[in-house]
């Protein structure tokens, strides 16, 4: 089973960048994006053979969710229950025979930290909801999830330990959410691999460059570890700031 996960920063604008060739191409089972920007209505994609699940922020042109599926999930859940996080279209949980297939847009923490506290709720309650989703079957959870876990994952760190998305208190939560059961399907292949990025800022050329940052991830519980055949990054797809990443159980 081949399951893609991607941060599209638009999907209307990823589209005219080659989304559809590359969804073509790679055939996933199971295709997530994030951070769709759209209202419904605003896009019709026509993907022959493939369930459609959407989430929407309130917001317009902000956030969002969706999952593609060519496997028909036994049910289909969109955010976390809580309405003070549920407003953003960030999460949409398919539940299907043997696992839950949980897609999420972890809220960025902001210039200066400003929504730092916020963040930390999320955390937690994000992290509440997966350990209750995996009292009933393991979890596979895919999406950008806004932190660089160790200094290998940026290439600057030094710079940024007080930066969004590697701020100690952001990784201590990652921290806290592998030590807790969870496998970060990368590392688990690659412990020590350098240079492995899936964002890059639009400034000074820093994809060119590859300065960049590992912020988008497939992470599963430990009962799944075994059933994990390959994970990578497809960081040759153009379209947005964030490239593709994979996972195949």
């Amino acid at each position: 089973m081949k399951l893609i996960s991607w941060n599209v920063n638009g999907l209307r604008a990823c589209v005219g960048k080659g989304f559809l060739d590359f969804f073509n191409e790679i055939d996933a089972d199971i295709f997530c994006i994030q951070e769709t920007k759209l209202q419904e209505g605003q896009i019709d994609l026509n993907l022959e053979g493939y369930y459609q699940y959407w989430n929407y922020a309130e917001k317009k042109g902000y956030s969002g969710t969706a999952v593609f599926t060519k496997i028909e999930p036994i049910s289909v859940s969109y955010g976390l229950n809580i309405e003070e996080h549920d407003k953003e279209g960030r999460v949409i949980t398919l539940e299907y025979d043997d696992f839950y297939l949980v897609n999420v847009y972890t809220p960025n923490s902001q210039r200066e930290l400003a929504r730092l506290d916020y963040r930390m709720k999320w955390e937690d309650d994000f992290r509440e909801y997966l350990k209750l989703l995996e009292n009933k079957k393991p979890v596979v959870l895919c999406g950008d999830l806004n932190v660089a876990h160790k200094e290998i994952d940026l290439k600057n760190p030094s710079t940024n330990r007080k930066n969004a998305g590697f701020s100690d208190e952001e990784r201590e939560k990652m921290s806290f959410l592998l030590d807790s059961g969870f496998v970060d399907t990368f590392r688990h292949f690659y412990p020590d691999k350098e240079d492995a990025y899936t964002w890059w800022s639009y400034m000074r050329q820093a994809r060119d460059r590859n300065v960049g940052w590992r912020i988008d991830y497939f992470i599963v519980s430990e009962a799944l570890k075994d059933r994990i055949k390959s994970a990578s990054i497809h960081s040759s797809i153009l379209g947005s700031d964030h490239c593709p990443v994979e996972v195949i159980l």
